[in-house]
C-alpha cells in the first residue's frame, strides 16, 4: 500500500510538470507577436500605428494560456 501512495504523489507533480508547459508555450506566442508587429511596423511604418491594440490584443491572449496553464497546474498539485 507504501507504493500506491507514492505512484499518485509522483503522477501528481508529472501532470503539474506537463500542465507548464504551456507557459513556455505562452513566451514563445508573446515573443512571435511582438517579432511579427515589429517586422510589419519596419516594412510599413504608417500603418504601425493603427496596429498597436492588435499588438496588446495578441498578447493579453498569449498571456492568458500562459497563466491558465499555470492555474491548471496549480489545481493538479494542490486539489488532486
Amino acid at each position: 500500500m507504501e507504493n500506491v501512495a507514492t505512484y499518485a504523489e509522483l503522477g501528481k507533480y508529472l501532470g503539474a510538470g506537463l500542465a507548464c508547459i504551456g507557459m513556455a508555450g505562452a513566451a514563445m506566442g508573446v515573443g512571435n507577436v511582438a517579432g511579427n508587429y515589429l517586422s510589419g511596423a519596419l516594412r510599413n511604418p504608417s500603418a504601425a500605428a493603427s496596429q498597436t491594440a492588435m499588438l496588446f490584443i495578441g498578447m493579453a491572449f498569449a498571456e492568458a494560456l500562459g497563466i491558465f496553464s499555470f492555474l491548471v497546474a496549480l489545481l493538479l498539485l494542490f486539489a488532486a
